[in-house]
């Protein structure tokens, strides 16, 4: 049932923040993907589900729209000359064997060093990167490195074989086997991202065949989600806030999806805010592929999405704002107030909710 906002205010960072029991961030993932539970915050009041119910809660003739994005083993870890750790986060390859990539060491070194890196088990590669300098530009957040082994792999192959995976900064145990397979999508295609798509989490095979048979559609976009889909808002006045960027792309066949759903009446369903963030940037922009630093809060005018399969995330983060603007921040509040008292698990390892767009409204946009 859709939601109106109907009170016209200004939002300020303090709006979105609550208190959240550190027990209920989820450290593991569900034993089933679709085993997880699903707050249906679509109905007039809050109803507890099952994942696997979602079918349920769709109708022929809806498209579901999944981010295809594949993480990377983006964590290295190595030593300077001087015997210092560091630890490497790549956020993006680039040309020429060069990475982007958060550098966290106790005392940055210097343009031109060379650091080692750790070797995987059986794998004595001699793996190296040399700091090029700042990125994008020089005042940029991120470090530009080379990296290099003896044999000339590029990046992509070189964190597969020595990286892990990262984790987000709230799990507190090191990246194991059973990270590897449930922190990726079963569809993952497009490798880049650093973060996984962790609505489409939920999905298993079993439950896209059902879905598949009794005709709602389906399609994909890709955005490489950043690290910066972690970090907190800090300004209190939003306007003031600037939003990382992240690369995106709707291909034709998505496009055509699409205009095809619109076309028989149907509801363009996103799974994950990342796939909302790429349908709306270009919606926006008119750009089918290409960087985007959207920022949504509440007023933003949706385009493009009718509904939303999304996990709980972080307070004052910019997914709280998106979905608050999404489908009104009284009703996400409410929403998330139910979930606490009836324990549910957050973050990329937690349950997920299904939201309906509000109504035109000055709070909802």
């Amino acid at each position: 049932m859709p939601h109106t906002s109907t009170t016209a205010r200004t939002f300020c960072l303090s709006d979105f923040d609550f208190d959240l029991p550190p027990e209920l961030i989820a450290q593991h993932p569900a034993p089933e993907r679709s085993g997880s539970r699903l707050l249906d915050g679509s109905a007039s009041a809050p109803t507890d589900r099952i994942f696997r119910d979602l079918p349920g809660l769709l109708k022929a003739g809806d498209l579901l729209v999944f981010n295809d994005t594949r993480v990377m083993n983006a964590r290295l870890f190595g030593e300077k000359a001087t015997g210092g750790k560091l630890e490497l986060l790549i956020e993006r390859v680039l040309g020429g064997n060069q990475v982007a990539a958060h550098l966290r060491v106790s005392k940055k070194p210097a343009i031109g060093d060379t650091m080692s890196l750790v070797s995987a088990p059986g794998h004595p590669d001699n793996v190296s990167a040399t700091l090029l300098g700042r990125w994008p530009d020089a005042n940029g957040a991120l470090f530009r490195f080379v990296l290099a082994n003896d044999a000339g792999d590029d990046p992509y192959t070189l964190m597969a074989r020595h990286g892990h995976v990262p984790l987000p900064p709230y799990i507190t145990h090191t990246d194991s086997a059973e990270d590897a397979q449930r922190y990726q999508t079963v569809f993952a295609k497009n490798l880049g991202a650093v973060a996984a798509p962790t609505a489409a989490l939920h999905f298993d095979n079993t439950l896209l065949a059902q879905l598949d048979a009794m005709g709602v559609q389906r399609a994909h976009v890709t955005l490489h989600v950043g690290a910066g889909t972690f970090q907190p808002v800090k300004t209190e006045n939003l306007s003031e806030h600037q939003m990382h960027s992240e690369w995106y792309e709707v291909p034709v066949a998505a496009q055509q999806a699409i205009a095809d759903c619109r076309a028989r009446g149907g509801r363009v369903v996103a799974v994950g805010t990342t796939t909302v963030r790429t349908l709306e940037s270009w919606a926006l922009s008119g750009q089918p592929t290409g960087d985007t630093c959207i920022f949504i809060t509440p007023g933003f005018e949706f385009r493009v999405v009718d509904a939303l399969v999304t996990n709980f995330h972080l307070p004052k983060s910019s997914l709280m704002m998106l979905v608050s603007a999404f489908t009104g921040h009284e009703h996400i509040m409410a929403l998330y107030a139910h979930a606490i008292r009836e324990r549910y698990r957050f973050f990329s390892y937690g349950d997920a909710m299904l939201l309906t767009r509000a109504l035109s409204g000055p709070e909802a946009g």
